[in-house]
């Protein structure tokens, strides 16, 4: 039996490719799996014990206490630029990556349903799945992505500066694609979408174009 097929998403934050990815596994069936929310629970699991996110002992132990049904991968505080900041710092720790490798390896073979998995993060195409049968770079600007974030915490109630977010943004994309564990690039063999002048359904639309090509129509 071959295995499920995998579309890997990869790409800064605010990028769009969490609508990207959500909106694939809809129209495929596939299970979804936010990678990155993997990485914010570590840090926010962290941050509530009062430990260092970069710290390796505090960050590893969080990572290993996490499991698919923790409650705190539904937190709504997930999505605070804090945790954020929290999240790239435990995902520049190679011991953290290595804890959280098994579980996404195995969520992309044995994905929920069966038909086949979308993952979406900042290294599925070039470490987590280099075999998946399509992948994706999603990129936009850093104004862009600033003023969507922004946009994303107002309309959810949190306090948001443009200049703030766009510093925290540029801060992250540089420790994101320097740090020597898995930084963030395209795969060689991954379609680069750049969204910043594209919204959500033009972006769907290219990348469907773009997936059908390689794994086939839903």
């Amino acid at each position: 039996m071959s295995p499920p097929p995998v579309i890997a998403i990869d790409g800064p934050a605010a990028s769009g490719k969490g609508t990207l990815a959500r909106r694939l596994a809809a129209v495929y069936g596939f299970a979804h799996l936010d990678t990155g929310a993997l990485y914010r629970a570590v840090g926010l699991l962290v941050l509530r014990a009062g430990g260092d996110p970069g710290d390796s002992g505090h960050a590893l132990a969080a990572a290993r206490a996490l499991a698919p049904d923790h409650p705190v991968l539904a937190d709504p505080a997930l999505r605070g630029e804090d945790v954020a900041h929290a999240a790239s710092q435990v995902a520049a720790l190679n011991a953290v990556r290595e804890a959280l490798l098994d579980f996404q390896r195995s969520f992309a073979a044995h994905p929920p349903g069966g038909r086949g998995a979308v993952l979406d993060g900042r290294d599925i195409g070039t470490v987590v799945c280099p075999t998946a049968g399509a992948k994706l770079f999603v990129t936009a600007g850093v104004e862009v992505r600033a003023d969507r974030r922004v946009k994303e915490l107002r309309a959810a109630g949190l306090d948001a500066i443009v200049a703030t977010v766009l510093e925290d943004m540029k801060a992250r994309d540089e420790r994101d694609s320097r740090r020597a564990v898995a930084p963030l690039r395209p795969a060689v063999d991954a379609f680069v979408l750049d969204t910043s002048a594209l919204d959500a359904d033009q972006a769907f639309a290219t990348a469907l174009v773009f997936i059908r090509s390689k794994i086939g129509p839903a």
